[in-house]
């Protein structure tokens, strides 16, 4: 292994070797906790610390990292607290994320770094996220990402790169490849001689560099960094180099040739550079006898200050209470009584207008939505009127996308996501369920993010264009869905979702967009999250509905000329129980009405609800109404038995009956 140190001065070089013996040692202190009991599980980077050394040291202070599970070293060398990383392998309360989530599972803002989820991939969209605000701020600033060689097999990785390239984006892909995946060796991952050459296929520069020599890394991440501030390019680095553990200690390595594991023995990152330091006189043996005793006292004593710490403390409130960030929802009034009649697609088209006017931190992302305006037209004249920095066509890589949301958030801005049709959104489920819905519970940063989503059935689409799927993502706590019923509602509505720091998914439905209208304030004004609406009065029974479901059930209590309230949620996720009770209480009677599929729908949740809390109001039992449970078909005569109309007007007259 041969060492440049270029311009480095030997007090740079002594650094750099304290940085990189940091992690050796405190992996070997935790491999002894772990056979002890004392932690539980460990995702060894011995062997591969020079890439996360050599990388955090090349970078800014105030440049974000995206880590995976063998980049001790970046969090050390960010002089991240030690004895509150013992806390947080240990689970404790001092520990980033307090105990609820575990190893390099976090993330911490102030030191600059963010951490992975489970799944990887997502995190190098998080990256193009964090660098495009880099871009949109022209702050000369990169961002950094990290991924195995069996991450690259992931579809977000090529969203990633892709949305990279077409953007132009100031951020490093790199990637540790480490010869396995925990099992698996590159020859059944990939086909490619190096993952360095798939950069060709974006666009992109890329180059491969030997992972175990730190002054390599050191000055390649320095180099292109320092490029890449003055010109905004993405960068593939490929770095070499070998896991010498198991995935995780329990794993083991028998699967590993014993003359594979040799070779690479000799390429140890410290001890080479240890002894190319020893070799010119840099370092003494005497400076690296007292450096490792120093070291290893410092580890000793934040262990100690950890292990001393109680563990975390259990409150029902907090837990309950970190799900979603701070938000102090009211409504805010139009500061006039001007109305104009307007549409439902020109109430959410102004809607999206006046929350751009209003946060000017707002960037909008979706296919077409910028020139072409949007398959709805939405948003039609907005690149005019705010430019295509903030009004971005995107490729047709949703999953990238959502996370570059996530990722624009974290630097401060707001981010809507269009989804041409609700339907695409399952592309981008990860990052939805495990990143936006996750994050402020897992290590409190809000993901500050707006999903729109064109939904439901009416319009001949079929299977792939009509589905209603709410449900999806009601059950994910950390989200915020909202589902209007009305031009009034959907404007008020959507400008309460810009101005809530919690991801929110915005369904309006597409047969609404143009066969209503209504008399809409003009000026700004918001309508409380998680607030139903009585929009008819009654006695003899009430219809617990939303979305197009309010117009049916409207249409259907007027055709029979019933007594019946009609109670519109809104909002599914915050669910307003206090106004199921109230109409629950005054009329006794409940049918449940919605768009969604019977089985697993919201109705089967809001039933059990009333059945558990309110069955002594009840006079008759709790009915549903809902679509077949089978996918949306095409042809106009079968989509009319699928929507639950029909069902809901026998359901209704049975219920009345009763």
């Amino acid at each position: 292994m041969t060492f440049q140190r270029g311009n480095l001065s030997d007090d740079k070089l002594l650094e750099i070797y304290e940085l990189l013996l940091k992690p050796r040692l405190i992996e070997e202190k935790m491999l002894i906790l772990l056979r002890q009991g004392k932690v539980s599980k460990w995702f060894s980077g011995i062997g591969q610390e020079a890439i996360s050394v050599g990388a955090a040291a090349a970078l800014l202070p105030d440049e974000l990292i995206f880590t995976l599970h063998r980049n001790l070293g970046v969090f050390t060398t960010r002089k991240v607290p030690l004895d509150r990383l013992l806390s947080q392998w240990q689970g404790k309360a001092r520990g980033f994320t307090q105990g609820r989530d575990r190893s390099f599972h976090f993330g911490t803002m102030e030191h600059g770094i963010v951490g992975m989820i489970s799944h990887l991939g997502p995190q190098l969209s998080l990256a193009a996220g964090v660098a495009l605000a880099h871009q949109l701020r022209q702050e000369g600033r990169v961002a950094l990402a990290f991924s195995g060689e069996g991450g690259t097999s992931e579809g977000e990785f090529h969203e990633a790169l892709n949305t990279a390239a077409v953007w132009q984006l100031p951020v490093i892909f790199l990637i540790e490849n480490n010869g396995y995946g925990l099992s698996t060796p590159t020859n059944e991952q990939y086909r490619c001689a190096q993952l360095a050459d798939r950069a060709i296929g974006y666009g992109m520069k890329s180059v491969v560099i030997d992972g175990n020599n730190v002054l390599e890394v050191y000055d390649t991440i320095a180099r292109l960094s320092a490029a890449m501030r003055e010109n905004p390019e993405p960068v593939l680095v490929e770095c070499l180099t070998f896991r010498m553990r198991g995935h995780e200690e329990a794993s083991g390595t028998k699967y590993v040739p014993k003359a594979l594991m040799d070779t690479w023995a000799a390429k140890d990152p410290l001890s080479n550079y240890e002894n190319f330091l020893l070799e010119t006189g840099v370092l003494t043996s005497a400076k690296v006898e007292t450096t490792r005793k120093s070291l290893k006292k410092w580890i000793d004593q934040s262990w100690e200050t950890a292990n001393n710490e109680p563990p975390v403390d259990v409150s029902l409130s907090r837990e309950l209470g970190d799900v979603y960030a701070p938000h102090h929802a009211e409504a805010t009034p139009p500061a006039s009584a001007k109305t104009t009649s307007k549409r439902f697609i020109d109430a959410v088209s102004d809607g999206l207008r006046q929350a751009m006017e209003r946060h000017g931190n707002l960037v909008l992302m979706g296919q077409d939505i910028a020139d072409y305006g949007g398959v709805f037209k939405i948003t039609d004249g907005f690149v005019q009127q705010f430019g295509k920095a903030r009004v971005r066509n995107t490729p047709l890589c949703e999953s990238a996308i959502i996370g570059i949301g996530l990722g624009l958030s974290l630097k401060g801005y707001k981010a809507m996501v269009e989804m041409q049709f609700a339907d695409f959104v399952s592309c981008g489920m990860t990052q939805i369920v495990n990143n936006l819905a996750k994050l402020h519970y897992r290590w409190g940063q809000p993901a500050d993010v707006v999903i729109r989503m064109p939904t439901g059935a009416g319009t001949g689409a079929g299977p792939f264009h009509s589905q209603s799927n709410e449900a999806w993502f009601a059950h994910t706590p950390g989200l915020k869905v909202v589902y209007p019923s009305n031009p009034v509602d959907a404007k008020g509505l959507l400008l309460a979702s810009f101005a809530d720091p919690n991801p929110v998914l915005y369904f309006e439905h597409k047969a609404l967009y143009r066969s209503i209208s209504a008399e809409v304030p003009d000026d700004y004004y918001t309508i409380e999250i998680g607030k139903a609406q009585v929009v008819r009065a009654g006695t003899a029974a009430s219809v617990i509905t939303y979305g197009y479901g309010v117009h049916w059930a409207q249409r259907i209590v007027e055709e029979l000329g019933a007594d019946v309230e009609i109670l519109d949620l809104r909002t599914l996720l915050p669910i307003d129980y206090e106004a199921i009770d109230a109409t629950v209480q005054k009329t006794n009677r409940v049918v449940i009405l919605h768009e969604d599929t019977l089985f697993g729908g919201l109705g089967g949740e809001i039933a059990a609800y009333i059945s558990e809390h309110l069955f002594e109001h009840l006079d008759a039992p709790v009915l549903r109404a809902a679509s077949l449970d089978t996918p949306v078909p095409f042809a106009a005569a079968l989509e009319q038995q699928f929507l639950p109309v029909e069902r809901f007007r026998e359901q209704l007259i049975r219920i009345l009956g009763y």
